[in-house]
């Protein structure tokens, strides 16, 4: 995978062959070559892009480029779909950019063009790349899949009184280094103190569907704590096949696939 700052490109890195070809962040999808689908121009392309706009809470810039010919695409197939979006958020993750690209789409255009929703038929798996910015992941640390999973590390590190209620973090910030992540905030406990907790930890692949703390430290209430939680794992299911994760700072990288359900 090729890391730039205004274009990050993903492919196959074993060497198969790729049907679908490659993807970039900041190429320009829009227009069918010259043996493509008038239908994919003037009727799907534009289905697909409200239907990815109406999947996310907002998005600054989207782009969706649909390959294929009227015959394929008549017959409800469409050979390859690649999109590229930039300033999406989605259930709260604010997503800097990301690029995206999906084979063998089988979808129910005849009822589409008869005014019915556009729906996939089966199941699709989807490659792409993403970056997140620093700024981006401080903006997402509300939403639950983060939350839940800081909470669910941090709860046992605080005293038993305080574990029967659910942790909440104030004014939490999060550094993004070379392979580390450095997050900052105050534990709200019973009764209104605060704790204040640093927590600096590495981060790798542990599966292709789990991230893992690596070498965590903790410092809370100014008292550096040895971390018996080495190895902690966030979990995204068993749709998601995480592929390569990148720390540099300010910035994260993922390059992976998901398998879109219909």
């Amino acid at each position: 995978m090729t890391v730039d700052r205004n274009s990050l490109q993903f492919d196959n890195t074993d060497g198969a062959a790729d049907s679908c070809g490659t993807a970039n962040l900041g190429e320009e999808p829009g227009t069918p070559p010259s043996q493509g689908s008038r239908i994919a121009s003037a009727v799907l392309s534009p289905a697909v892009q409200l239907w990815l706009r109406s999947q996310v809470q907002q998005v600054d810039e989207l782009k969706v480029k649909i390959e294929g010919s009227d015959r394929q695409i008549f017959s409800g197939a469409i050979p390859k779909v690649t999109a590229a979006a930039r300033g999406a958020v989605y259930k709260g993750l604010h997503l800097t950019e990301v690029a995206i690209k999906g084979c063998g789409i089988r979808i129910n255009l005849g009822q589409a063009l008869k005014g019915k929703p556009l729906r996939l038929l089966e199941s699709v798996p989807v490659t792409g790349v993403l970056r997140l910015s620093q700024a981006d992941l401080n903006a997402s640390l509300k939403a639950p899949l983060l939350a839940d999973a800081l909470s669910e590390f941090l709860l046992p590190m605080l005293p038993l009184t305080d574990r029967e209620q659910s942790l909440k973090l104030q004014n939490s910030q999060i550094v993004i280094e070379a392979g580390l992540l450095t997050l900052s905030a105050a534990i709200l406990r019973a009764g209104g103190t605060q704790i204040p907790l640093v927590l600096r930890t590495g981060l790798r692949i542990a599966s292709g569907r789990e991230l893992m703390f690596e070498a965590p430290e903790i410092e809370m209430d100014g008292e550096l704590k040895s971390s018996d939680f080495n190895g902690f794992k966030i979990d995204f299911g068993p749709e998601v096949e995480i592929e390569e994760l990148i720390l540099s700072p300010g910035e994260i990288v993922c390059r992976g696939g998901i398998r879109v359900l219909p």
